[in-house]
């Protein structure tokens, strides 16, 4: 035994060891421990020997017990700083994280640079990394722009795989953080580390510079706004985040320059809509809320008739714009698509389909990768006319000068006078359209458990006059605002998880309010039950950061699209119905939504099964929301 120290693990005396070392010495041990022999399990001195007893101060600092230390700071300017400055600089709003060691360093940076400490980006607790990704793909969809997300090496990426994917899916801007630290457990780190999402992101990169490290944040958010937009991936060594930056100093970022057609197409494009005497314009979804006021301005200066995407997709043009609608005349002599297929010329960005051949290199193959039906295209239009893979946001100011200069007052009065034809024909398809909708959804009005159509409905007039965005996906309830809402705001409704998958709405709705909660708009989350138990952890996320959020729960007690799946089969196979709510169905016991709510702090009631009692909670749940708290209903009700 040795006299300068003691093997008593609790003795003061004993060297310091970081908390780093400590845990890698740790897990060494213990991996050492499990793959011993049998001798060595029966000497003791062989396992002493790959393993040392911590200290107390080890024992102290992992228990969170030991103050760190106020003076002679070994890094003055950490590069961690620079990094949220750059952060900064671009604009980003949030950061969005469930914590992991392996950026720690920029977590830091996040809560205490500068004087006073930084609020911009805002660190937002998330309880898993693919709830993080998912508020990133919601804020993403609400503003046109990024915002990032940090995971924490293998497993975050993993965990976060499936957000992933469906922002891919749906072209997405975001700025993905994965931090990566190789001298501590190695499960947790590798060589490569985003080659696990590569076939699904659209770009990516690992710095090995400080300097390297800024250029390719900068360089992660122009190409996630870029055409094809979609998620980027920077993996940030722990060593750059640590390392003193001294007098480096951070370059100013460059915005990315999107291009749109040349002047000579605009002429050409503007000449076509200036001869024809009833213009159409077929429009899709748009980059951001600027593209979608270019496709106003340009419809208003040539009158033309206009199809939205508004109630599918983010970025859309007006739903109950005057010009919105068929029009007075459905014999259009030039039609111009700007980001969906139509008859004469289209304008639609290239979609993340573009980058399969060279992102995909292990040929997994995708299926909704595999054509031309990728983001931004509205679906169900065949390429009549010719296409020109630009954007369209980019080239509608070209167009609208070009037009500028054809105009002449004649030109105009006729063009005054076929906007208000169009106006007045596109009313009357809206108010015929809607009383069908509102008979149609009387079907089942007094019914209990609750039609999903009298959710929309009742809700409808308690946030008519706000300004509301609903960023849950509607297919599996019903969609019934696309008939009974006016959806106006490039913001009104978000779309779809973009892959199918589940677990996405909850975090979507959370990032949304993120983007809400600064601009004095509310998020409306009409929220299935299955969905909803993936991760539910984005409520607490929610009642911490005061986030504005309505939550109604579409509580009908299965996944029941797989429900009637089974029943169909056994039907067909003669076997009968009465089985096929094996494995479908929510029930012994039935899970209340409202008592999960309470549990993570946020403001609820229900279930409510009574449709008398719906209006009323409605109200109070609006009411909840516009003081700045969420508020969450459970709501029992029918399949669909």
């Amino acid at each position: 035994m040795s006299n300068d120290r003691s093997d008593d693990p609790l003795d003061p005396s004993i060297t310091k060891v970081g908390r780093r070392g400590f845990l890698k010495g740790a897990a060494t041990g213990a991996a050492a421990l499990a793959v011993s022999t049998g001798a060595e399990a029966q000497n003791p001195s062989a396992y002493k020997a790959s393993y040392s007893a911590p200290s107390y101060q080890q024992l102290q600092r992992d228990t969170g017990l030991l103050a760190p230390p106020t003076a002679d700071r070994s890094v003055v300017r950490p590069g961690s700083d620079l990094m949220v400055q750059a952060l900064k600089d671009m604009g980003i709003e949030f950061v969005a994280s469930n914590n992991g060691s392996s950026f720690e360093g920029i977590q830091e940076s996040i809560a205490n640079y500068g004087s006073p400490p930084n609020h911009m980006p805002e660190y937002i607790t998330a309880l898993h990394e693919e709830s993080s990704v998912d508020m990133a793909n919601g804020y993403g969809k609400a503003e046109g722009r990024p915002m990032a997300a940090m995971l924490h090496g293998t497993i975050g990426i993993q965990h976060a795989s499936m957000a992933i994917y469906q922002a891919y899916n749906t072209g997405t801007p975001m700025i993905l953080i994965v931090g990566r630290d190789d001298g501590f457990i190695q499960a947790h780190t590798a060589d490569d580390m985003a080659a696990m999402c590569r076939s699904f992101t659209k770009w990516d990169t690992q710095p090995k510079t400080l300097a390297e490290c800024i250029d390719a944040l900068h360089e992660a958010y122009r190409q996630a706004v870029t055409p094809p937009t979609g998620p980027t991936v920077v993996v940030i060594d722990m060593e750059l985040q640590k390392e003193e930056a001294r007098d480096f100093v951070v370059p100013p970022f460059r915005p990315a320059k999107i291009g749109g057609v040349d002047n000579a197409t605009a002429g050409d494009i503007a000449k076509a809509l200036f001869d024809a005497r009833n213009p159409r314009l077929n429009t899709g979804m748009f980059r951001t809320p600027e593209g979608a006021q270019a496709a106003v301005e340009l419809a208003e200066l040539i009158g033309a008739s206009t199809s939205t995407t508004a109630i599918r997709f983010s970025m859309g043009f007006p739903q109950r714009h005057p010009l919105c609608g068929p029009g007075a005349d459905t014999n259009y002599d030039y039609e111009l698509g700007l980001e969906v297929s139509s008859a004469n010329l289209s304008l639609q960005r290239p979609s993340v389909t573009s980058l399969t051949a060279q992102r995909d290199a292990m040929g997994i193959g995708f299926g909704s990768l595999r054509d031309s039906g990728g983001a931004g295209k509205a679906g169900g239009q065949q390429n009549q006319g010719r296409v020109l893979s630009v954007d369209a946001q980019a080239s509608i100011p070209l167009i609208i000068a070009e037009l500028s200069k054809l105009m002449t007052p004649a030109r105009q009065r006729e063009i005054e006078a076929r906007k208000a034809r169009h106006a007045s024909a596109n009313r009357e398809k809206y108010l015929t359209d809607l009383r069908a909708a509102v008979e149609e959804k009387k079907k089942g009005w007094d019914l209990s458990p609750v039609s999903t159509a009298r959710i929309y409905a009742e809700l409808w007039p308690l946030i008519m006059n706000e300004d509301w965005c609903l960023a849950s996906p509607s297919n599996f309830s019903g969609a019934h605002h696309r008939e009974l809402w006016d959806h106006n705001k490039p913001y009104s409704y978000l779309g779809s998880s973009g892959a199918g998958g589940m677990g996405y709405g909850l975090g979507a709705c959370t990032g949304a309010a993120l983007a809400a909660r600064g601009r004095g708009r509310f998020v409306v989350n009409v929220q299935t039950d299955g969905d909803f138990n993936y991760a539910p952890g984005s409520l607490w996320t929610a009642t911490h950061h005061d986030l504005p959020m309505l939550t109604v729960m579409h509580n009908n007690r299965a996944w029941h699209q797989e429900f009637m799946f089974i029943q169909y089969l056994a039907g067909v196979r003669g076997r009968g119905t009465d089985r096929g709510h094996i494995g479908t169905v929510l029930r012994d016991p039935f899970i209340d939504y409202s008592k999960m709510a309470q549990g993570y702090g946020m403001h609820s009631e229900g279930p409510i099964e009574d449709p008398t009692k719906l209006a009323a909670a409605l109200a109070r749940g609006v009411e909840s929301v516009k003081n700045g708290k969420p508020y969450l209903i459970d709501v029992l009700t029918q399949p669909r």
